[in-house]
Protein backbone atom coordinates (compact mmCIF):
# COMPACT_ATOMS: atom_id res chain seq x y z
CA UNK A 1 0.00 0.00 0.00
CA UNK A 2 1.02 3.30 -1.06
CA UNK A 3 1.60 5.89 1.83
CA UNK A 4 0.16 9.51 1.28
CA UNK A 5 3.42 10.83 0.39
CA UNK A 6 3.39 8.21 -2.78
CA UNK A 7 0.23 9.21 -3.47
CA UNK A 8 0.56 13.29 -3.47
CA UNK A 9 3.96 12.12 -5.99
CA UNK A 10 1.87 10.37 -8.40
CA UNK A 11 -0.67 12.97 -8.21
CA UNK A 12 2.20 15.35 -8.56
CA UNK A 13 3.92 13.94 -11.78
CA UNK A 14 0.16 14.20 -13.68
CA UNK A 15 -0.88 17.42 -12.44
CA UNK A 16 2.72 18.90 -14.00
CA UNK A 17 2.31 17.26 -16.93
CA UNK A 18 -1.20 18.43 -17.62
CA UNK A 19 0.03 21.56 -16.79
CA UNK A 20 2.68 21.32 -19.29
CA UNK A 21 -0.18 20.67 -21.73
CA UNK A 22 -2.04 23.80 -21.06
CA UNK A 23 1.05 25.87 -20.93
CA UNK A 24 2.08 24.62 -24.80
CA UNK A 25 -1.73 25.19 -26.00
CA UNK A 26 -1.21 28.76 -24.23
CA UNK A 27 2.25 29.25 -25.89
CA UNK A 28 0.59 28.11 -29.43
CA UNK A 29 -2.04 30.69 -28.51
CA UNK A 30 0.35 33.17 -27.89
CA UNK A 31 2.87 32.78 -30.90
CA UNK A 32 -0.02 31.56 -32.90
CA UNK A 33 -2.84 34.11 -35.07
CA UNK A 34 -4.78 34.68 -32.33
CA UNK A 35 -1.90 36.67 -30.30
CA UNK A 36 -3.11 36.48 -26.97
CA UNK A 37 -1.39 35.81 -23.63
CA UNK A 38 -3.66 34.73 -21.69
CA UNK A 39 -3.18 30.89 -21.78
CA UNK A 40 0.26 31.77 -20.72
CA UNK A 41 -0.19 34.38 -18.06
CA UNK A 42 -2.97 31.76 -16.69
CA UNK A 43 -1.26 28.80 -17.22
CA UNK A 44 2.40 29.62 -16.62
CA UNK A 45 2.00 30.11 -12.68
CA UNK A 46 0.04 27.10 -11.92
CA UNK A 47 2.87 25.22 -14.33
CA UNK A 48 5.51 27.09 -11.97
CA UNK A 49 4.24 26.05 -8.92
CA UNK A 50 3.32 21.98 -10.00
CA UNK A 51 7.11 21.71 -10.95
CA UNK A 52 8.50 23.31 -7.57
CA UNK A 53 6.02 20.81 -6.17
CA UNK A 54 6.45 18.34 -7.76
CA UNK A 55 10.57 18.57 -7.30
CA UNK A 56 9.79 18.80 -3.42
CA UNK A 57 7.31 15.57 -3.04
CA UNK A 58 10.87 13.51 -5.19
CA UNK A 59 12.85 14.99 -2.46
CA UNK A 60 10.50 13.48 0.36
CA UNK A 61 9.74 9.99 -1.50
CA UNK A 62 13.39 9.86 -2.38
CA UNK A 63 14.45 9.54 1.48
CA UNK A 64 11.09 7.79 2.43
CA UNK A 65 12.08 5.24 -0.74
CA UNK A 66 15.95 5.36 -0.61
CA UNK A 67 16.06 5.88 -3.81
CA UNK A 68 19.92 6.34 -5.60
CA UNK A 69 21.23 9.78 -6.19
CA UNK A 70 20.97 8.85 -9.74
CA UNK A 71 17.37 8.03 -9.58
CA UNK A 72 16.75 11.11 -7.43
CA UNK A 73 18.70 12.93 -10.21
CA UNK A 74 16.08 11.33 -13.38
CA UNK A 75 13.04 12.26 -11.00
CA UNK A 76 14.11 15.68 -10.91
CA UNK A 77 15.58 16.12 -14.70
CA UNK A 78 11.95 14.65 -15.86
CA UNK A 79 10.43 17.72 -14.68
CA UNK A 80 11.73 19.35 -17.61
CA UNK A 81 11.01 17.90 -20.30
CA UNK A 82 7.15 17.72 -21.04
CA UNK A 83 5.14 14.88 -19.95
CA UNK A 84 8.30 13.38 -18.91
CA UNK A 85 7.09 13.36 -15.29
CA UNK A 86 4.36 10.64 -16.07
CA UNK A 87 7.21 8.74 -17.80
CA UNK A 88 9.59 8.71 -14.94
CA UNK A 89 6.31 7.72 -12.28
CA UNK A 90 5.88 4.74 -14.57
CA UNK A 91 9.26 3.46 -15.00
CA UNK A 92 9.33 3.60 -11.24
CA UNK A 93 6.53 2.01 -10.04
CA UNK A 94 7.31 -0.74 -12.60
CA UNK A 95 10.54 -1.04 -10.75
CA UNK A 96 9.26 -1.06 -7.43
CA UNK A 97 10.97 2.69 -6.10
CA UNK A 98 6.86 3.62 -5.26
CA UNK A 99 6.61 0.59 -3.41
CA UNK A 100 6.85 0.65 0.43
CA UNK A 101 10.38 -0.59 1.71
CA UNK A 102 10.30 -4.36 3.37
CA UNK A 103 10.25 -4.13 7.33
CA UNK A 104 12.97 -4.78 8.88
CA UNK A 105 13.31 -8.35 10.60
CA UNK A 106 11.75 -8.60 14.12
CA UNK A 107 14.67 -8.75 16.97
CA UNK A 108 14.57 -12.56 18.02
CA UNK A 109 15.99 -11.42 21.82
CA UNK A 110 13.08 -8.70 22.43
CA UNK A 111 9.81 -10.94 21.67
CA UNK A 112 11.20 -13.73 23.78
CA UNK A 113 11.71 -16.39 21.10
CA UNK A 114 15.32 -17.68 20.23
CA UNK A 115 18.36 -16.39 22.02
Amino acid sequence: MRDGWVRAFVVAAIAEACSWAALLAGMAVKYGPPRDEIGVQVFGPIHGALFVAYGLLVLVVARRRRWSLVQTGLALASAVPPFATVLFERWARRRGLLDAPAPAPADRTLTGVGG
